[in-house]
């Protein structure tokens, strides 16, 4: 059994993991405000509850850049006075079992690639849309890292006046004083207004498949995260702008589908003991 950790600015959520289920699954608000060691006391309280004989292993995904051997993370998203952490060597002092450290959205992609809609090829990217855009890079069904698991940071390409991660993740709805959330409701309920938001939405996200498609010409791609809910709204204009793609044959082989998994960071972070690493 592994205990499995997605550490997040708003959240902290763990979970049993065995068989490629998700056991007693706990999230709690994450003392982002906090100084390094509060947060750091927070999360081994948090291990401490859920703690068995039979966990022989912890994975951890955390939205920073991590050195994977040394389990050391770098400046966490959404945490200010996480600079540099320790995370392994902490935890392994005090738990006695091996950890292994990563990228949250490196951990959704592997969970996808092990036990979602990725099962099937063995080369795919996940993208999660939410706050922002992260993605993971899976090759021969392994975990392409890159140095610092830095590759795959396809929201920061330089794109428009900005980059994608600015008009393909929330930031794109605050250009218009809203949420996704709230456009995806008005949409529901056949707003033109809201649809149309949301079909230049996907004009943007099609680009960035496109960028994707170009870099790692992957058998799949697998889209997660909050704003995926909103998948409907946005599918056809994503696809068309993709159209443009020169590639043809690249293009009609890559599948691009919206995950309905709510735990894949979490499974994916149970299998980084196993060093699915490439």
């Amino acid at each position: 059994m592994k205990l499995s950790i997605d550490l997040g600015g708003t959240n902290i959520r763990i979970a049993q993991v065995e068989g490629g289920k998700c056991l007693n699954k706990v999230s709690v608000p994450c003392l982002a405000q906090q100084d390094a060691s509060t947060v750091l006391n927070q999360l081994s309280q948090l291990i401490r509850s859920v703690m068995t004989e039979e966990v022989d292993g912890i994975g951890i995904g955390v939205p920073s850049i991590v050195d994977p051997q040394k389990g050391i993370v770098y400046n966490v998203a959404n945490i200010s006075s996480w600079k540099e952490i320790h995370l392994k060597e902490v935890l392994e002092e005090e738990f006695k079992v091996a950890v292994a450290v990563n990228n949250d959205s490196n951990c959704f992609a592997l969970g996808e690639c092990l036990f979602g809609e990725g099962r099937s090829f063995s080369h795919m990217v996940g993208i999660t849309i939410g706050t922002g855009i992260g993605a993971g890079v899976i090759v021969g069904r392994r975990l392409y890292c890159g140095q610092y698991v830095g590759a795959g940071e396809i929201g920061s390409l330089p794109y428009l006046d900005s980059d994608f991660e600015h008009y393909c993740s929330s930031f794109f709805f605050k250009r218009y004083d809203t949420t996704g959330l709230l456009a995806a409701e008005k949409a529901a309920q056949g707003e033109q207004t809201a649809l149309e938001l949301w079909k230049e939405f996907g004009k943007h996200l099609g680009n960035l498949m496109k960028a994707v498609l170009y870099t790692y010409a992957p058998q799949a791609i697998v889209l997660g995260g909050g704003i995926v809910s909103a998948f409907p709204f946005f599918e056809e204009a994503m696809e068309i702008e993709m159209q443009s793609f020169p590639y043809k044959v690249i293009l009609d082989n890559v599948k691009v589908v919206a995950s309905s998994r709510k735990d894949s960071s979490l499974l994916g972070a149970s299998a980084l003991p196993e060093s699915y690493l490439l």
